[in-house]
């Protein structure tokens, strides 16, 4: 599904745009597959495993205006259990998309493929959680590693655990965790630094604002692109204001598809589309003025105009000092019969 020489993999993030509310979360997917993704990834966490401290808070832009709330009680909220998840991946298949998720513990990894889930996502925030990598490589699924906020050495630790644990099909994730990112802050020159330094195939996890990042991200050699995906941006909730709605997510789909077909081959050469064009706009030497049958032409007989059918410019070397068979007129595109063998 993932790498090179495919589509690029594209994947709504619809992560916990969905409220806690699962007919939003199917809505959502509908509109994912609208708009052209590949893939929608969710978040079974259990809040559990990463928020232990209760007044630790978290403020976020909702609905046009700041909002504190304690995390625990944020995510808490917006949690999927089994269940729920199953349903959800079964509605992503019936309608052709490819459902994936992101778990927080070795009890969501199997939750995870019990729904049927053939991928699995690491997120940024767990790149340092290296028993949870060593779990996913153990489930045998594809696992794609997102680096966001990673220093080298923290990327080659989670790349080491993961192929030491026996992990054979991983995906990297360029990513820079701020919400939005900074065009300047993204460096999209790291993926194929990243891909050079970790030999497998590299994506983009785009939280940048507008589609530009993730189509210049596949010009560099993307084979994934994931966004945060929402059906309407004034949803309440920390992630909708940055998230793509249906309308751009469709936008970003396309731009990334013409930018595949714009990447074409590394073939040098003409293209067949301008085969035509070659005989247009291309010169040819012609007569500079009218000539007489057996004129011996010199460089000022020679000119060269358009169109391209005759000899190229460097054929005037060939055409000096040869003695014209027949009278040709100004403009006349010349052709070997024109002299004496």
């Amino acid at each position: 599904m993932i790498g090179p020489g495919r589509p690029c993999f594209i994947a709504a993030e619809i992560g916990i745009n969905h409220n806690g509310d699962l007919d939003l979360a199917h809505r959502t997917i509908d509109a994912a597959r609208r708009a052209g993704a590949d893939a929608v990834k969710f978040q079974n966490y259990r809040t559990e495993d990463f928020v232990r401290d209760r007044s630790l808070t978290y403020t976020y832009r909702s609905g046009g205006r700041e909002v504190t709330e304690a995390q625990y009680d944020l995510f808490k909220r917006c949690e999927l259990d089994r269940d729920a998840l199953a349903a959800l991946f079964r509605h992503c298949r019936d309608i052709g998309l490819i459902p994936f998720t992101t778990p927080t513990s070795e009890a969501g990894i199997a939750d995870a493929q019990a729904a049927g889930a053939a991928l699995l996502k690491n997120g940024s925030d767990y790149l340092t959680h290296l028993p949870l990598i060593r779990a996913m490589a153990r489930s045998g699924a594809t696992t794609i590693l997102s680096t966001g906020m990673a220093t080298l050495a923290e990327i080659d630790d989670a790349v080491r655990a993961f192929r030491g644990a026996g992990g054979r099909s991983l995906v990297l994730l360029h990513c820079v965790s701020a919400y939005p990112a900074p065009p300047a802050s993204v460096n999209l020159r790291k993926i194929p630094a990243l891909a050079a330094a970790f030999d497998c195939p590299v994506g983009f996890s785009d939280h940048t604002e507008g589609i530009v990042a993730a189509a210049a991200a596949v010009a560099l050699g993307a084979v994934m692109v994931e966004k945060h995906f929402t059906l309407d941006r004034a949803l309440p909730g920390p992630d909708h204001w940055f998230s793509s709605d249906p309308a751009e997510f469709a936008e970003l789909v396309a731009a990334i598809r013409t930018a595949e077909a714009a990447l074409g081959q590394a073939r040098l050469g003409p293209c067949p589309e301008e085969a035509e064009m070659r005989g247009l706009a291309r010169l040819s030497c012609v007569a500079a003025r009218d000539l007489p049958c057996g004129h011996v032409l010199g460089s000022d007989d020679i000119a060269f105009a358009r169109p391209g059918c005759g000899l190229p410019p460097k054929g005037a070397d060939w055409l000096r000092e040869r003695r014209l068979a027949r009278n040709v007129a100004a403009g006349h595109v010349f052709a070997s019969a024109d002299f004496a063998s």
